[in-house]
Formats: structure tokens, C-alpha cells, sequence
């Protein structure tokens, strides 16, 4: 059988409408070159996003798509791959979607470990609804809803997701399309949950996170490779945030996991082919997996 190149038009939907120069479009462009680069067919590929401006991304990738309510990207994508773990599964959100209301699912997937890749577009603000503090808002950003200085202190989602047992732990920046696309690659192939946050500046509503305020501060600390234990990625992150800097790049990374999917089929050959598959096949092929797994 003859392998099928994939190029970068095969996943281009239509135009998208975010303002000119926002760090989505690197993130999406970063996204398609991944798969690219993977060879994944379009329709090997599921993209479930969530709500704001980052939630579009599900349409402007020509794959299947996914658009959900407000902080529920995670439980959605998990379920897609329970469902058919032969697709690649992506996950994509904002920092407002994912950690906000979207906080709690994000906590328990790193526990779960399914095989799926999470993208956070972190601008550091709400932009969709017009520019107000998010949880990644450093303390005294001026938004709408803190006119006088954000008096709450910000959250640090990599910190977060080394602590809670990610297996694969990144960070990415739209100024560095380049390395990003590289980032991408690298958690798409990774077997298990990957969690890439990446700063994306809102060009409109943040005036403060730009890309110049990023350059100046970020700093990959995956140089010679990811940490190798994830107390050196934890003190790799404190260090680099003492120095006043923002770390980015492959920082943790730990394979052979079993995952969620895999230790809930307990019998992999239950696991449904999707080629030419009729209804009455599909509704047997799934009563065979509720019988063998789960009665």
C-alpha cells in the first residue's frame, strides 16, 4: 500500500478572523506543520477546543473537529479517545478555558494519562470577552475588571502540571514559530498525556504581555534535552523564575506509561476498526466492548 504524503494545504479550512498579529496564528500554523511532519492523515485527527478566541482553532484545522463549552476540552477529548484510541486526539484552549473553569479536569487528566495532547494558547488575559484578568495575569495587571492592579496572585500552569505527574511537560512561544512546531511534533508523538502551554500574546486587549515583553524574558532550559527527573524540572523552573525569566522548551518528559485508555479496554482487541464500518457492526463491535470490559 502506497503511503500518502500529507502537506500543510491538506489542513487548511477557511480563513481565520483573529485580530492581526495575535500569537494564534503561529500556534496554528505550528499545529499544521506538526502533523505535517508526523504524516498524519486529516481524518486520523480529532481537535477539540473550548471557548474564546483559542477555541476557533478547531475550525480553521481541516481535520474533525470538536467545539465544546466553556472548560470542558479535557473530559471531551478524553472521551474521544476512549471511544476510538486509534485517532490522534488534540485538545486546545485559552488560559481562561483551561485554567478557570477548566482548572478541576485539568488537574485530573495528568492523574489519568490519556493518550492525547493539550495546547494552552496563555496570553494572560480573557480576549474574547474584551480583556479582563485571567488566572495567568500577573499581579497589578490594569484589565476591566481590575482598573487599579490585579491584586491576586497568578497561577503557574507548568509548575502545576510537573507537581500533578504529567508525563510530558512543555512550553512553547508564538514569537519562535520555528521551535514551536518542533514542541509540537514532540508531544504529538509522545504516548500519554502532553501538556504544552503556550505564551501567545493577545495584541489587542494586552498591551502590557507582548512580544517584546516575552523575548526579553523567555529561556528554553531544555538545551541538552528534557530534565532528566522531574525534581530537576522543578528546580529548573523555581531557578528560572528566581532569575526572572520564563522557561520554555521540552522540560520534562517520561515514557512508558501506561494509559488511561490502555488500562480501561483491558482487552485490546475489542478496540473497533473504523474502515467501511456499518451501524449494525459499530453497535455490535460496542456491546462486544461494554461486555468484555466493563460487565
Amino acid at each position: 500500500m502506497v503511503e500518502v504524503k500529507v502537506t500543510l494545504k491538506d489542513y487548511d479550512s477557511h480563513k481565520p478572523t483573529w485580530c492581526p498579529g495575535c500569537g494564534d496564528y503561529a500556534v496554528l500554523l505550528a499545529l499544521k506543520k506538526a502533523l505535517v511532519n508526523l504524516n498524519k492523515q486529516p481524518h486520523e485527527v480529532v481537535v477539540v477546543s473550548g471557548i474564546g478566541c483559542s477555541g476557533k482553532i478547531s475550525d480553521y484545522v481541516k481535520s474533525y473537529g470538536y467545539h465544546g463549552i466553556h472548560g470542558r476540552v479535557l473530559p471531551t477529548a478524553t472521551a474521544v479517545k476512549i471511544a476510538n484510541p486509534t485517532l490522534t486526539v488534540i485538545g486546545a484552549g485559552g488560559d481562561g478555558d483551561g485554567y478557570a473553569i477548566g482548572g478541576n479536569h485539568f488537574l485530573h487528566v495528568m492523574r489519568r494519562n490519556p493518550d492525547i495532547t493539550y495546547i494552552v494558547m496563555n496570553n494572560m488575559i480573557y480576549g474574547l470577552t474584551k480583556g479582563q484578568t485571567s488566572p495567568t495575569s500577573l499581579p497589578g495587571f490594569k484589565s476591566g475588571t481590575s482598573p487599579f492592579g490585579s491584586v491576586e496572585g497568578n497561577i503557574e500552569p507548568v509548575y502545576i502540571a510537573l507537581s500533578m505527574g504529567a508525563p510530558f511537560v512543555a512550553r512553547g512561544f508564538s514569537g519562535d514559530p520555528k521551535r514551536l512546531a518542533e514542541i509540537l511534533t514532540e508531544a504529538i508523538r509522545f504516548k500519554g498525556f502532553a501538556f504544552v502551554d503556550i505564551f501567545s500574546p493577545c495584541v489587542t486587549f494586552n498591551r502590557f504581555n507582548t512580544y517584546d515583553w516575552f523575548k526579553e524574558r523567555v529561556h528554553y532550559v531544555d538545551d541538552n534535552g528534557p530534565l532528566p527527573t522531574r525534581m530537576e524540572a522543578l528546580k529548573a523552573v523555581s531557578d528560572t523564575w528566581a532569575q526572572g525569566k520564563l522557561p520554555l522548551g521540552i522540560i520534562y518528559k517520561e515514557e512508558g506509561l501506561p494509559t488511561y485508555e490502555e488500562l480501561l479496554l483491558k482487552n485490546k482487541d475489542t478496540v473497533p476498526v473504523y474502515d467501511d464500518i456499518t451501524s449494525d457492526v459499530w453497535k455490535e463491535k460496542v456491546k462486544k466492548i461494554i461486555e468484555e470490559n466493563f460487565v
